[in-house]
C-alpha cells in the first residue's frame, strides 16, 4: 500500500512539475476603473472584471459585520491554443465545469469552477478567497477591503478575453469602523485568563513516539471542541486523513468527484502522553505532497475561564530532507516557524470568530532547537493566544 501511495504521489508531482502555472492568489490587485468607496444602504455599486485580470480592487473598505449582494453578467473565453489541442471555451461568472486536468491546476478557490468570479476580503497571503459566482450573498467578517478576480492561473489571464459585469448592492451596514485593519483583523489585547502559571504548564515541544522532542507549541486556542472545528472550517483548513488507507481512499473518490485531494495525512506525534486530537491542512492542491501549511492540535487538561485550552504546534512544508533517525524520506519545514504561527493567527483571526488575540512568552521561552527527524528551526519563542468566540453550535467541551 506504501508503495503504491508513494507511486501516486510521485506521478502528481511530476505532472504538477511540467505543467502547472502560478496561482492567480499570488499576483498584486489591479485597480478598478469604475469602483467607488463606501455606500449606503440600497446604494450599487458597478465596475468591469476583465477576463486578464487577477485581482481587481473594488476600493470598498468593508465594516465588520456589513453585508452585500453581489450579481454578474458577462461571458469570458479562453482562446484555442495554436496547436489546436484545445478549443475554445466560453463562460459565465459560474465558471466551467471542472474537468479532469484541473485536478493538476491551482486556482485560488480549488472547489469552484475554472475561471468563475471568486473574492477575498484584504491582500495578505491569509485572505482566504471565496466562490462569486453569478450571484452571492456575502457579510464580512472582518474590516477589510474587498477584491474581486477570476478563479484561473496566470497562464488563463494571458489570453483570455472578454469580461464579467459586476453589481455590489449594500444591504446592511455592520459595525465599527471601515478600512484596513490589522493583520487577521485583530490587534493584540492582554487576556487575563492566560496566567504566567497556565503558561508555566504548557510544555514547549511535541515529540515522537520514541519520545524525541520535535516542533514546539506554537499557538493556544481558548473554547470548546466544536469553535476550534468551526473556526478552522471556516479558514479554509481541512482535517487530514489519518492513516495511507484513508489516503488512497479519499484520494481515488475525490478524483471521481473530479475534486483536489487535500487531506493527504501527516505522522503522529504526542504531546501529553497521547496523539493529536486534529491535524489541519492549507496547500496548493497539485503540491500537497511536499508544500502545505500544517500543524496539529491536542486538548490541554487546563482550563482558562471555565474553557478547554488547546496546544497547537504549526509548522510549513517546504520540501523533503532525509530524516536523521533512519536515513528514510521525510518533509523539511521552513526553519522559521514563528512565520507559520502568525499564518495560523490570520487566517483563524480573519474568519471573525475569533474574540481575543494576543502574543505572549512564557518563562523558559524556546529559541531555537531540532525537530525529531533532525530539521533545525528557530522562534521568538512566544505563543500566540486566540480566544474563540462561543457558539450558539458549541455543546461539546
Amino acid at each position: 500500500m506504501k508503495r503504491l501511495t508513494v507511486g501516486i504521489v510521485s506521478l502528481l508531482i511530476t505532472f504538477a512539475t511540467l505543467g502547472n502555472p502560478a496561482a492567480a492568489q499570488k499576483q498584486a490587485p489591479a485597480s478598478a476603473t469604475s469602483a467607488q468607496t463606501g455606500a449606503a444602504i440600497g446604494e450599487t455599486h458597478t465596475l468591469d472584471i476583465s477576463g486578464s485580470a487577477q485581482w481587481v480592487d473594488t476600493q470598498m473598505d468593508l465594516r465588520p459585520g456589513e453585508k452585500l449582494h453581489i450579481a454578474s453578467t458577462g461571458t469570458i473565453t479562453y482562446p484555442a491554443d495554436s496547436s489546436g489541442q484545445s478549443k475554445a471555451r466560453s463562460f459565465g461568472p459560474d465558471g466551467l465545469p471542472r474537468g479532469w486536468m484541473d485536478l493538476l491546476r491551482q486556482y485560488p478557490v480549488p472547489s469552484a469552477g475554472h475561471g468563475a468570479l471568486i473574492g477575498r476580503l484584504g491582500t495578505g497571503d491569509a485572505a482566504q478567497p471565496f466562490l462569486v459566482g453569478a450571484e452571492r450573498d456575502y457579510e464580512a467578517p472582518v474590516a477589510g477591503r474587498l477584491f474581486l478576480g477570476i478563479n484561473q492561473s496566470y497562464q488563463d489571464a494571458s489570453s483570455a478575453q472578454g469580461s464579467f459585469h459586476v453589481t455590489i448592492r449594500a444591504v446592511a451596514a455592520g459595525a465599527g469602523v471601515a478600512g484596513a485593519a490589522p493583520a487577521g483583523g485583530l490587534p493584540d489585547t492582554p487576556i487575563p485568563i492566560i496566567t504566567p502559571a497556565l503558561l508555566e504548564k504548557i510544555p514547549r515541544r511535541v515529540s515522537d513516539e520514541q519520545g524525541h522532542p520535535g516542533d514546539m507549541v506554537n499557538l493556544l486556542l481558548v473554547g470548546s471542541r466544536d469553535e476550534v472545528v468551526q473556526a478552522f472550517a471556516a479558514a479554509g483548513w481541512v482535517q487530514v486523513d489519518r492513516s495511507v488507507g484513508e489516503t488512497v481512499l479519499t484520494g481515488i473518490l475525490n478524483s471521481l468527484k473530479k475534486e483536489d485531494y487535500l487531506t493527504m495525512p501527516m505522522s503522529t506525534l504526542y504531546l501529553f502522553n497521547r496523539p493529536q486530537d486534529f491535524g489541519f491542512a492549507h496547500a496548493e492542491p497539485v503540491r500537497v505532497v511536499m508544500s502545505r501549511n500544517h500543524l496539529r492540535v491536542w486538548k490541554s487538561p487546563f482550563e482558562a475561564g471555565g474553557q478547554p485550552v488547546w496546544c497547537v504546534a504549526a509548522t510549513h512544508d517546504i520540501g523533503f530532507e532525509r530524516d536523521q533517525r533512519n536515513n528514510g524520506l521525510t518533509h523539511k519545514i521552513d526553519p522559521d516557524v514563528d512565520h507559520e504561527r502568525e499564518y495560523v493567527s490570520d487566517t483563524l483571526s480573519g474568519t471573525g470568530m475569533v474574540a481575543a488575540r494576543d502574543h505572549v512568552t512564557p518563562k523558559n521561552p524556546l529559541t531555537e532547537a531540532k525537530t525529531a527527524t533532525g530539521g533545525s528551526f528557530q522562534s521568538d519563542g512566544r505563543l500566540v493566544v486566540l480566544v474563540l468566540r462561543p457558539s450558539p453550535a458549541s455543546a461539546q467541551p
